[in-house]
């Protein structure tokens, strides 16, 4: 198959199922192999971007691959369709999200261990929002629900993998524990 009409069938695939699809199954169904995959997808990508006249991109999340509208026609979508699900999060739901994108897989357990306090209304939330998802169970006893973060994660923070996430300084790490020690030594002398 020649190469303009692979990016036909790449762009009809990306279109018609509206969320992301991974690089190894569009090989399979191209049977061609990933890296070539990759190419003309990222040459697309380019040729989206450097067109005025398109109002499509395709984004890149965690090696999956998604068709979507570029950032500046939002306006023209808000006035064809309803407004966007707008959601807040406040610094608890943050927090718990915080815990789950950089402990993932993790369970509630873990994250109230962290937090010190119930994570049942965040958990809750963030699942309504999409931000994170159910990934599996622990196998330990009462199978506990694990929690990972969701594509709509990466997408809602910009980036195109977990490993873009900022790294913590192991010496802030440390401050904070010590913090946290003596916090807890303080409620003990009381």
């Amino acid at each position: 198959m020649e190469k303009e009409k692979m990016k036909a069938v790449l762009e009809s695939i990306l279109f018609t199922m509206g969320e992301s699809v991974d690089a190894s199954r569009l090989s399979q169904v191209l049977e061609i192999p990933v890296k070539e995959v990759n190419d003309l997808l990222k040459e697309m990508k380019e040729e989206y971007d450097q067109a005025e006249d398109r109002g499509v991109t395709l984004m890149e999340l965690d090696g999956a691959y998604q068709m979507c509208s570029k950032t500046e026609m939002y306006e023209w979508l808000i006035r064809i369709a309803s407004s966007p699900r707008k959601y807040t999060l406040t610094d608890s739901l943050l927090e718990t999200l915080s815990i789950i994108a950089y402990k993932q897989p993790v369970t509630k357990i873990e994250i109230e261990k962290i937090r010190g306090v119930s994570c049942d209304h965040a958990v809750n939330r963030l699942l309504e929002f999409d931000l994170i998802m159910e990934v599996g169970r622990m196998d330990a006893p009462g199978r506990p629900l694990l929690f990972g973060t969701t594509e709509q994660f990466l997408r809602s923070f910009g980036v195109t993998s977990l490993e873009e996430l900022p790294q913590m300084n192991t010496d802030r790490i440390e401050e904070f524990r010590e913090q946290a020690e003596k916090e807890v030594q303080l409620k003990l002398d009381i």
